[in-house]
């Protein structure tokens, strides 16, 4: 059976599967990124992986695999399939499609983590179906997928989604981007997380016990819960105004709050615009799957490519 091999590979871990045409997992596998040990022996981690998994593929479907798709952290270009630089992993410019490409005997497509997942999301995900979406990931940082027709645009330098390094309070607190002010210093669930441990007392405290005493009326965490909201909002509706999408996807830590945050998102965002169209703004549907899904979704769509360049005369 005709199958692609998809990897999401993680600050700690490494989620992979087997991909048949149809987007079916026909095989999942875990393993530790093993960055204790290096820069180097991650890849090695990586390549080995990937050859493990084109072994299954060979005995279990009757052929190996005939293309993978790889999602990593960081700095990605993916044009020359490139790992560029990514602080959780130590790595700096690693040409990880070729090596990939030479381990497996197969064409491999390299892609961003989050725009990898968002492409999952806004295809088969929470935007199945918009020609247009913003995907915006609320974890340790804060990043985006910008969704058109089918596909998810990377930029010409591989920066684009970069939208927790929007500038949302001027002169606020100093982010390691080099920029003071940027949107994660206030919205992401880390940034929840720190404010809520300073709020309550609690150092052990994080975002999810701050959406637990929004619930039950804390107004200390109603407090540190709107700031967070409306920084969001401030850097979202810039977004819209820029990018004027159809669906406004959110996923990440934060977005497990629910109605918790999407109730006052949504009227933080309306009570900001003006002329812009107020897009659906839905939750993530597909967890911490996206990224294998969309990396397999690269596969199929390199397989495609490469396929209709076969037969063009």
């Amino acid at each position: 059976m005709r199958h692609v091999i998809a990897l999401d590979v993680g600050g700690t871990g490494m989620k992979a599967a087997l991909a048949g045409p149809g987007g079916e997992v026909l095989h999942r596998a875990r393993r530790a990124t093993g960055r204790a040990q290096g820069p180097d022996a991650v890849v090695a981690g990586i390549l080995g992986f990937a050859a493990e998994l084109h072994a299954y593929g060979a005995e279990h479907f009757g052929q190996p695999a005939s293309a993978a798709g790889v999602a990593v952290p960081g700095i990605v270009d993916e044009a020359q399939g490139v790992a560029v630089y990514a602080a959780n992993l130590g790595w700096r410019d690693v040409p990880l499609r070729d090596l990939l490409t030479q381990r497996l005997g197969v064409p491999v497509a390299l892609g961003h983590d989050v725009r990898t997942g968002g492409l999952a999301e806004g295809r088969v995900g929470a935007g199945r179906g918009a020609d247009r979406f913003l995907f915006v990931a609320l974890g340790t940082g804060i990043a985006g997928a910008i969704g058109v027709d089918g596909r998810v645009e990377a930029g010409a330098h591989g920066f684009a989604g970069e939208i927790g390094h929007i500038v949302v309070r001027p002169g606020g607190s100093p982010c390691p981007c080099g920029q003071r002010g940027c949107l994660e210093r206030f919205a992401s669930a880390a940034a929840v997380s720190e404010a809520w441990a300073t709020a309550s007392g609690d150092p052990d405290a994080d975002a999810a016990d701050c959406a637990k005493a929004v619930d039950s009326g804390d107004p200390k965490a109603g407090a540190v819960w709107q700031q967070a909201v409306d920084a969001l909002a401030d850097g979202l509706v810039t977004a819209l105004t820029l990018l004027d999408p159809r669906t406004l996807i959110i996923g990440g830590g934060l977005a497990e709050a629910g109605e918790t945050l999407f109730a006052p998102l949504r009227e933080a965002i309306g009570r900001r615009i003006t002329f812009q169209k107020q897009p659906t703004l839905v939750p993530a549907a597909l967890g911490d799957s996206a990224g294998c899904l969309g990396a397999g979704l690269l596969a199929w769509d390199l397989l495609a490519s490469t396929d209709r360049m076969e037969v063009t005369p």
